[in-house]
């Protein structure tokens, strides 16, 4: 298989994995943690009336999810990239954050929030994932 296939195919796995992962704890927060009765949190709309009645809990799931979904993401694309792992895991983290830039422009949420998701659930997950790929699969 030609290399720039595999760097591509590896890239996107994980943004695929990653993805799903995301996916899963957005969907599971709200069962683990239910919103404020009354409240609908499928519609922008709602989700707009909604986030003054949000305890800081509530955003436990959101930040999981980005975390955990570009770690994953990103240790995966660094697995299976030929060479060239940490640009590709970075590609992973540079990705989702800017999916996250994106949805803390669409979705309203607290400063304290968007701040700690941005700093915190993207670019230091792919550096993470980085030093977990290094200790499981050394070069």
């Amino acid at each position: 298989m030609p290399l720039p296939l595999r760097y591509l195919l590896a890239l996107l796995a994980g943004l695929v994995l990653g993805s799903v992962v995301n996916m899963g704890l957005v969907s599971l927060g709200p069962v683990l943690i239910p919103p404020p009765a009354g409240t609908d949190m499928k519609t922008a709309e709602g989700l707009a009336k909604a986030m003054p009645l949000l305890a800081p809990v509530h955003f436990l799931f959101p930040f999981l999810a980005h975390a955990l979904g570009t770690l994953v993401g990103a240790l995966l694309a660094w697995w299976l990239a030929p060479a060239r792992r940490e640009r590709l895991a970075w590609a992973v983290g540079g990705f989702f954050l800017c999916g996250g830039v994106a949805a803390a422009a669409m979705i309203p949420a607290p400063a304290w929030f968007i701040a700690a998701d941005l700093l915190l659930a993207y670019l230091p997950m792919a550096w993470l994932a980085i030093c977990i790929g290094r200790r499981l699969r050394p070069a």
